[in-house]
């Protein structure tokens, strides 16, 4: 298996906490690819033609989008990553989605705040973007007894988006108080954040 791998995007970082959650993380080669808006990385593109990292080449297909692999990993390797059936996995697979969603917000204010010249980012949008971060977390506050688990105990998919999302919004966006009010969420990402999957995939300094 190969990824093409930038080690302080949030959604590789999903990915490959998935693989280390299913023991199979030393069976990815990684190759190195960072893009931005204006980059030409011809690798990353033949790979996805968004231009976009996680991108995992196996078994003569490659796939694109950090829950498809997660997805894709948990089937191939039997992991057990979600709930089997029925309402409990279409709660899961909603929560996945809504945590990823809440992840794109949070990067595309990053290119924002980052990368567009002050004089021409849009603070209105800046504030919608974190409205979405915030009631999905608000949302992960109410359901954490669905997805929290603990221990040794296997982590779910939307377990480790939650937790990559939070990741992400300390990593990038440290004065933003998202414990605040937020009790449960907080106690919860403090155990989850200390497994080795998410330590052995924090983004460097």
């Amino acid at each position: 298996m190969k990824l093409q791998f930038n080690p302080l995007s949030p959604f590789v970082r999903a990915a490959m906490v998935t693989a280390h959650e299913l023991g199979i993380a030393d069976k990815i080669e990684k190759v190195e690819a960072v893009p931005t808006p204006t980059s030409t990385l011809d690798g990353l593109n033949a790979a996805n033609p968004l231009g976009k990292v996680p991108a995992l080449t196996v078994d003569g297909m490659t796939l694109h989008d950090s829950r498809v692999i997660a997805e894709y990993l948990n089937e191939a390797h039997d992991g057990g990553l979600m709930p089997g059936k029925g309402p409990d996995l279409w709660q899961a697979r909603t929560r996945l989605s809504m945590a990823l969603g809440a992840l794109d917000a949070a990067v595309l204010i990053r290119y924002e705040t980052f990368l567009r010249p002050e004089a021409l980012r849009w603070q209105g949008w800046i504030d919608g973007q974190f409205a979405k971060v915030d009631r999905a977390l608000d949302q992960l506050e109410a359901d954490i007894g669905d997805f929290s688990g603990s221990g040794s105990e296997k982590a779910r998919l939307d377990a480790i988006a939650a937790a990559c999302l939070l990741g992400y919004i300390d990593f990038r966006f440290a004065d933003h108080g998202w414990r605040d009010g937020r009790p449960k969420l907080a106690a919860w990402y403090l155990e989850f954040s200390a497994r080795p999957s998410m330590r052995d995939t924090e983004p460097p300094a």
